[in-house]
């Protein structure tokens, strides 16, 4: 990469949902210069509400970020909105970023909080259907449809499914599972069986029906053989896809056993003023726990940052008159 005359900032923190403005917010407060870069498209863009953050119940998560936004810029944060095309980090040990217009970016830190993607199984009218009829998390969505019929179409990640027929079934007393390519033993099939699921073989070739419109016309899931499912709600388990190529492209190693950026309790990689916070590390995180683990990191930024400046007061001679380094 080329560099530029552009500041060094303190802290560069890549993504702008949960886990990257609350970090924003805590580094800005502490005063180190803070950069926010984000694409606007986060996770749970589609959703029309989010649930389980105290004194945030309901709220849509746009507005989340939009009021995230201005507090971080509030407190002196500096948000931007594009998104990292490249990495690197120097032999200073600070980082460059490039961004999609070609500005390079230069930070003694990094934050990246930039989420991940659900891959739904590739079934005609799955995807229309995302955050309106078809959910993937009970405890985001469950109690919404608490009553209505469920259906629970599984997948590639068979253990995860099972579990969320399961857990459905505390909301409603309809609960299908549509085993479709889950590899789901007969052990757990008799669980299931026994906790009021109906359990249903045969591949899902089709979700159609309700257009998002209403929740009293159903959804019918259409299976191989004729067969169909009519229900309210669908919840499936997507396959997580962290978006880790920052990360990756720094040196960041990955964790032998979930493939995912290894990360300490406080978000540190591997790499020396590297940090990860959010679903890019942990697919499970929800609203509230992201935010948790973006405070967290910017926290332990903080004191790696104060470190090297305490250091280099040592080196440069102490404070001058005026009480700056």
């Amino acid at each position: 990469m080329d560099t530029t005359t552009d500041p060094m900032w303190d802290a560069i923190i890549v993504g702008g949902g949960a886990a990257g403005l609350t970090a924003g917010v805590v580094l800005a407060r502490a005063r180190f210069t803070t950069l926010v870069v984000d694409g606007g498209e986060p996770r749970n863009g589609p959703a029309g509400h989010m649930h389980g953050y105290l004194t945030r119940d309901g709220m849509a998560p746009k507005e989340f970020v939009a009021t995230g936004q201005d507090e971080f810029v509030r407190y002196g944060g500096t948000l931007v909105r594009a998104s990292v095309t490249g990495a690197r980090r120097g032999q200073d040990g600070t980082f460059e970023l490039r961004l999609d217009d070609d500005r390079v970016l230069r930070a003694r830190s990094v934050l990246v909080a930039t989420g991940l993607s659900d891959e739904l199984p590739d079934i005609p009218g799955l995807s229309e259907r995302w955050a309106s009829e078809v959910h993937h998390c009970p405890h985001c969505h469950g109690h919404e449809v608490r009553g209505r019929a469920v259906a629970v179409i599984g997948g590639a990640r068979a253990a995860v499914s099972a579990h969320l027929a399961a857990l459905m079934r505390r909301h409603s007393s309809s609960v299908t599972f549509c085993v479709n390519d889950a590899e789901v033993g007969a052990a757990e099939r008799r669980r299931l069986t026994a906790y009021g699921v109906r359990v249903i073989d045969g591949r899902v070739i089709r979700v159609a029906g309700n257009d998002g419109t209403a929740y009293d016309d159903p959804v019918v899931i259409e299976l191989d053989g004729g067969r169909t499912v009519a229900c309210e709600a669908v919840f499936v388990a997507p396959r997580p896809v962290p978006h880790d190529a920052i990360l990756t492209a720094l040196g960041a190693a990955e964790d032998p056993v979930s493939g995912l950026v290894a990360v300490d309790p406080h978000g540190a990689t591997d790499v020396p003023g590297l940090w990860a916070a959010g679903n890019v590390v942990n697919p499970r995180a929800q609203v509230v726990s992201a935010a948790g683990a973006g405070s967290a990191a910017a926290i332990a930024m903080s004191a790696w940052l104060l470190e090297r400046e305490l250091s280099a007061a040592v080196q440069a001679g102490g404070l001058d008159a005026g009480g700056a380094l």
